[in-house]
């Protein structure tokens, strides 16, 4: 789809002057700056130096001192606990950061995934009844949890209590849990409300650290999995996820404290390379998922909690060949839901997609979904059917909250649960034509023509003479980037194609451009389809990129990664 391109020049020059001349720098990293609400030295200092010791209070989260309290009981009688965790990084990176925690303190702790296609997402009394049956004590969940009120209450009659550590958007009614922690609470009173699950799970760590009087390195070399979740479950990296995701980032990219994790950066080839948000999302994370996708989630604890350097590598090399499997189940899943939608008619006419099929995996409709939403952009559902029964998954775009939407609907659904902008469920079959129906008309009331266009915000119009080495420099150091903190984005005008652009690899486009007598390199990902618009030697060209540094055999040069031209 053509994008709407929105220039973010409304600073007051004088503004602009004056910060960079306090930053002592030029006025386009003060413009980026400014774009991202950081307005004076000190504000810059904390963004670009964020410090642990400027972590919120744990303990100012709703339910932790009884979190914490029931947690040092079961600790002073030798009490089993079980960590219960979702299927994804996130909540198997929170998971294994709290098998890691108590571990250390010698203490008998064990864990429970459910199986994505037999039990589902969240607590199941599956679950409940195999930690009854092992001995366990108390539960802690961790990225799962908070609307299982059906679930706790049956844990209430096996003997169990219940501690849930979650981030997702809460119900109507709390769980009637021993403590529920989730800053999203109405009546939370923690001041940043976008933790991951495995944020939430830190939280509670920390808090059990201090109350222990342990050293504070007890946690804090756990951050790794801090920032492999946190990342992968794409929270906005402001605030406490940007110290937390930083600090952990170091960690992950020397791997030196995890077996499992080396074996991973190893056979991803990222043993030499840099790992930011970018190698996370895209490289580690679908080889963690991919265990729970297809088949056993567990394998991702071993993996990452595992100190048998044998145990690793084998389950590194499944989990590499189980996620080629998926990309092609993905490809293929694609491939049915693109001609789902093309064959309802004209896709610009729809504010939303609901799709389902009895040929889908339950395991990759999630990443489909969000693939649909990419090329169509309209919040996209989609659906697996089986036996009468589908298991769900919704992504959205900005401005529409699908777990709202979801929520209108709950009266079709036998469960739902998420965020604004990714939800699961659960519905009968014959009630999905109903979901579309409605869904369709909370679509059409909510969405506006102007948000069903995609929007490219860009930081500043940029002269190549002004890229350098300092430049790159300070914008290295606005890492991590993610929601709310993305790759400072630029706009060149009046640029000529240099030589003639081809395509590489599966439909990326390969130019170079010149303006003011510079020449740089440029790769478009997946923006084949626009070479008509730069034949050889044209001169009109507006371009907008990111700039990267490209590192091949030992060499780092600049290069442009492009968002569209015209």
């Amino acid at each position: 789809m053509e994008k709407d391109w929105q220039l973010c020049d409304g600073h007051d020059a004088e503004l602009v002057r004056r910060f960079a001349e306090e930053l002592n720098s030029g006025p386009v990293l003060a413009r980026v700056l400014l774009n991202r609400g950081i307005e004076d030295v000190e504000a810059a200092r904390q963004f670009f130096i964020p410090k642990l010791e400027h972590l919120h209070d744990p303990f100012l989260m709703a339910g932790m001192d009884d979190a914490v309290q029931r947690i040092q009981t079961a600790l002073a009688s030798k009490e089993k606990i079980l960590i219960y965790g979702d299927y994804d990084v996130d909540g198997t990176s929170s998971t294994s950061m709290m098998l890691m925690f108590f571990r250390k303190l010698n203490h008998p702790v064990d864990f429970y995934v459910p199986d994505r296609i037999k039990e589902g997402y969240g607590l199941s009394r599956t679950g409940i009844e195999h930690a009854r049956a092992d001995g366990f004590g108390l539960i802690i969940t961790v990225d799962l949890g908070v609307t299982a009120v059906e679930e706790i209450a049956f844990a209430h009659e096996c003997g169990l209590d219940v501690i849930v550590c979650d981030h997702h958007q809460p119900g109507q009614e709390l769980p009637p849990a021993l403590a529920v922690l989730n800053p999203k609470r109405a009546d939370c009173a923690y001041p940043f409300k976008e933790l991951a699950g495995v944020g939430v799970a830190f939280k509670l760590l920390q808090a059990l650290q201090r109350h222990l009087q342990l050293d504070e390195s007890t946690v804090f070399e756990l951050l790794y999995f801090v920032a492999l979740g946190s990342a992968a479950d794409i929270v906005p990296l402001v605030d406490e996820n940007r110290a937390l995701v930083k600090h952990g980032l170091k960690d992950l990219a020397l791997s030196r404290r995890n077996v499992g994790l080396r074996s991973l950066v190893k056979i991803t080839g990222l043993a030499d390379r840099d790992i930011g948000t970018g190698q996370v999302v895209f490289v580690l994370a679908p080889r963690i998922n991919a265990a729970g996708r297809l088949g056993d989630a567990g394998r991702a604890v071993r993996l990452l909690t595992t100190d048998d350097e044998e145990v690793a590598r084998d389950i590194a090399s499944v989990l590499e060949s189980e996620n080629r499997t998926r990309r092609e189940i993905d490809e293929a899943t694609l491939i049915d839901a693109v001609a789902l939608v093309e064959s309802a008619g004209d896709p610009a006419s729809k504010f939303i997609f609901v799709l389902n099929s009895d040929e889908w995996h339950p395991g990759v409709i999630g990443i489909v979904a969000s693939r649909i939403v990419e090329k169509y952009f309209r919040p996209t559902v989609m659906i697996a059917t089986d036996n009468g029964e589908g298991k769900g998954s919704a992504r959205s775009i900005p401005g529409f909250d699908i777990y709202a939407a979801l929520k209108s609907c709950e009266d079709l659904m036998l469960s739902f649960g998420g965020h604004k902008y990714a939800a699961g469920l659960s519905i009968e079959t014959d009630k999905i034509p109903l979901l579309r129906e409605k869904l369709s008309q909370v679509a059409a009331q909510n969405l506006s023509d102007a948000m069903l266009v995609p929007k490219l915000n860009i930081d500043s119009e940029l002269r190549f003479r002004e890229i350098d080495a300092t430049l790159l420099k300070l914008f290295r150091k606005m890492a991590p980037f993610g929601p709310q903190n993305a790759r400072p984005t630029f706009l060149s005008r009046e640029l000529q194609i240099v030589g003639t652009p081809s395509i590489v690899g599966k439909n990326h486009l390969k130019f170079k451009v010149r303006q003011d007598g510079v020449v740089m390199d440029c790769i478009g990902f997946n923006l084949g389809e626009k070479l008509y618009r730069i034949s050889a030697g044209e001169r009109s060209v507006e371009m907008v990129y990111v700039i990267d540094e490209n590192q091949y055999k030992g060499r780092s040069t600049i290069q442009l990664r492009v968002k569209d031209l015209r």
